[in-house]
């Protein structure tokens, strides 16, 4: 592959470790290919997620409350499969995971929701030091309605407010594709279930990606090593989660899901829309297209 993007930058902010991986990966791992400078910033260590596997169960938030700390190892691992570089906004541990709306870990004052203004003002600096490109984050709604998300995205557009960026870009899942990719998978794991218009999607998006098998596979990679959260149907397992699951797609797709256990299929194409900035000249234009180097 050669690295015509050279001497480009690009910033993803995310809300919790694994989200780099599954919802931009394949477009990160494709653009630090093509010589770009890609960062992610992780805005919290996502402590209050679920586990997946029996190994690290007790680490959640209402047991041993460890499970952050266990996340930065998973996020470095994923960072090096997908070649890019990552930061912690602020500094490591600064927010806290908010949880899903409505969960008591709103009121923890470190909580991510709750300190908007700090926020900014860190990826100010971050924006003021790498200068980036393309910034790449959610839409509105956070791509599901996760506060953390919606969070991400706010803070993105005010500290671009103060530092300009190139382009905003807004990861999303696309309706009709994910609709042929679910009706593809033949066979789902034991105990996993299909989904049930459960999976939040938009119709269209102003640009794609296409992976190709290096950046297919890197991404793979990548939701693999955040094992406490993602489950790949593969036939593999680990040490966080000893139980290998098998799934089988007529698109030929990988299947994983998350502690949810609800199956979706690993797409080929990564979706995006426009949040600030020029518009694309066609859907299959590089992310970067129309940017001075």
């Amino acid at each position: 592959m050669t690295r015509d993007l050279a001497g480009y930058r690009v910033l993803a902010v995310h809300a919790h470790p694994d989200d780099e991986s599954l919802w931009t990966g394949g477009a990160l791992a494709s653009l630090a290919q093509r010589g770009a400078d890609v960062t992610v910033v992780t805005c919290t260590l996502g402590e209050e997620g679920e586990v997946i596997g029996e190994t690290y169960q007790e680490l959640v938030a209402d047991h041993g409350d460890q499970l952050g700390g266990f996340r930065i190892g998973e996020l470095r691992e994923a960072l090096g499969h997908l070649g890019v570089h990552g930061i912690h906004l602020g500094a490591p541990g600064r927010y806290r995971d908010s949880g899903m709306a409505g969960s008591p870990a709103h009121a923890n004052p470190r909580a991510f929701v709750n300190n908007t203004d700090r926020a900014v003002e860190d990826l100010v600096e971050v924006l003021a030091q790498y200068r980036p490109h393309v910034l790449i984050t959610y839409g509105p709604d956070g791509g599901y309605g996760h506060p953390d998300h919606i969070q991400a995205h706010r803070i993105s557009h005010l500290a671009a407010e103060q530092v300009p960026v190139g382009r905003i870009l807004w990861a999303v899942t696309e309706r009709a594709e994910l609709t042929a990719g679910l009706a593809a998978l033949r066979t789902i794991p034991a105990g996993w279930r299909r989904a049930d218009d459960e999976i939040a999607s938009v119709d269209g998006s102003d640009v794609a990606v296409d992976l190709d098998d290096q950046a297919y596979y890197a991404k793979a990679e990548a939701m693999r090593a955040h094992a406490t959260q993602l489950w790949l149907a593969d036939g593999r397992s680990s040490h966080t989660n000893p139980h290998p699951a098998d799934a089988d797609s007529a698109a030929g797709l990988v299947t994983f899901a998350l502690s949810n256990l609800i199956a979706q299929p690993l797409m080929c194409r990564e979706h995006y829309q426009v949040g600030s900035g020029p518009a694309y000249s066609s859907p299959s234009a590089c992310l970067l297209e129309g940017l001075e180097r």
